[in-house]
Protein backbone atom coordinates (compact mmCIF):
# COMPACT_ATOMS: atom_id res chain seq x y z
CA UNK A 1 0.00 0.00 0.00
CA UNK A 2 1.72 3.08 -0.61
CA UNK A 3 2.04 6.08 1.63
CA UNK A 4 0.52 8.48 -0.76
CA UNK A 5 -3.31 7.04 -0.62
CA UNK A 6 -2.70 6.49 3.59
CA UNK A 7 -1.65 10.43 3.45
CA UNK A 8 -4.63 11.19 1.26
CA UNK A 9 -7.15 9.79 3.20
CA UNK A 10 -5.83 10.48 6.20
CA UNK A 11 -6.37 14.24 5.51
CA UNK A 12 -10.00 13.40 4.11
CA UNK A 13 -10.58 12.23 7.42
CA UNK A 14 -9.45 14.87 9.01
CA UNK A 15 -11.55 17.14 7.92
CA UNK A 16 -14.11 14.79 7.09
CA UNK A 17 -14.88 14.71 4.06
CA UNK A 18 -16.77 11.34 3.17
CA UNK A 19 -17.90 12.33 -0.23
CA UNK A 20 -14.09 12.55 -1.27
CA UNK A 21 -13.61 9.08 0.22
CA UNK A 22 -16.68 7.74 -2.00
CA UNK A 23 -15.55 9.25 -4.86
CA UNK A 24 -11.67 8.09 -4.42
CA UNK A 25 -13.08 4.71 -3.46
CA UNK A 26 -15.26 4.74 -6.87
CA UNK A 27 -11.92 5.69 -8.78
CA UNK A 28 -9.95 2.51 -7.27
CA UNK A 29 -13.14 0.30 -7.94
CA UNK A 30 -13.06 1.56 -11.99
CA UNK A 31 -9.10 0.90 -11.78
CA UNK A 32 -9.27 -2.35 -10.58
CA UNK A 33 -11.78 -3.68 -12.88
CA UNK A 34 -10.31 -2.24 -15.48
CA UNK A 35 -6.91 -3.50 -15.00
CA UNK A 36 -8.96 -7.32 -14.07
CA UNK A 37 -10.21 -7.07 -17.29
CA UNK A 38 -6.60 -6.35 -18.81
CA UNK A 39 -4.95 -9.21 -21.34
CA UNK A 40 -1.40 -9.80 -22.50
CA UNK A 41 0.38 -8.52 -19.35
CA UNK A 42 0.71 -9.45 -16.26
CA UNK A 43 -1.25 -6.93 -13.93
CA UNK A 44 -1.01 -8.77 -10.42
CA UNK A 45 0.93 -6.15 -9.19
CA UNK A 46 -0.98 -3.64 -10.10
CA UNK A 47 -4.25 -5.15 -9.12
CA UNK A 48 -2.73 -6.07 -5.48
CA UNK A 49 -2.03 -2.21 -5.00
CA UNK A 50 -5.22 -0.96 -5.89
CA UNK A 51 -7.01 -3.55 -3.69
CA UNK A 52 -4.67 -2.37 -0.31
CA UNK A 53 -5.88 1.14 -1.91
CA UNK A 54 -9.36 0.14 -1.69
CA UNK A 55 -8.79 -1.46 2.06
CA UNK A 56 -7.56 1.86 3.27
CA UNK A 57 -10.08 3.51 1.64
CA UNK A 58 -12.85 1.51 3.18
CA UNK A 59 -11.56 1.99 6.82
CA UNK A 60 -11.42 5.77 6.65
CA UNK A 61 -14.83 5.80 5.38
CA UNK A 62 -15.98 3.93 8.62
CA UNK A 63 -13.92 5.78 10.70
CA UNK A 64 -16.33 8.52 9.42
CA UNK A 65 -19.24 6.74 10.04
CA UNK A 66 -21.56 7.69 12.94
CA UNK A 67 -22.27 6.07 16.13
CA UNK A 68 -25.11 3.64 15.46
CA UNK A 69 -28.17 4.98 15.91
CA UNK A 70 -27.76 8.33 15.56
CA UNK A 71 -28.84 9.34 12.23
CA UNK A 72 -30.64 6.69 9.50
CA UNK A 73 -27.64 4.92 7.42
CA UNK A 74 -28.79 7.15 4.29
CA UNK A 75 -28.14 10.11 5.81
CA UNK A 76 -24.62 10.38 7.36
CA UNK A 77 -23.00 10.95 3.69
Amino acid sequence: MSQAIKSIVSGYVKVRNSRALTELLTHRRRMLSELQAVSGINAGNSIDLVQSDIEVIEAGLEELKPPPGSLPENEWR
